[in-house]
């Protein structure tokens, strides 16, 4: 790896998917985390605002430009590292 793309010799195409299942993954803990607020209402919509704003991202990024979904993979990922370690 020669720059800031850690997917320079992977197809654009393929780094899409990996932009998608990110996103995926990152909705389905803060999906977790939106069911498991049963008690606390305002929680839960904080959690489901989360959800909201990951799929409204992934429908605005464009699937061909690298840079953005390389952004997002690496925000995204940081993100589901920290939810990961959290209680």
């Amino acid at each position: 790896m020669t720059g800031a793309d850690p997917y320079e010799n992977t197809p654009t195409a393929m780094v899409f998917d990996v932009f998608s299942e990110t996103a995926n993954d990152l909705i389905g803990l803060y999906m977790h985390r939106c069911y498991a607020a049963t008690d606390d209402p305002e929680t839960r919509e904080r959690w489901w605002q989360r959800v909201l704003a990951v799929r409204d991202a992934r429908r605005a990024v464009d699937p061909n430009d690298r840079q953005a979904l390389v952004r997002h993979i690496a925000s995204w990922r940081r993100e589901i590292e920290t939810l990961r370690v959290a209680p």
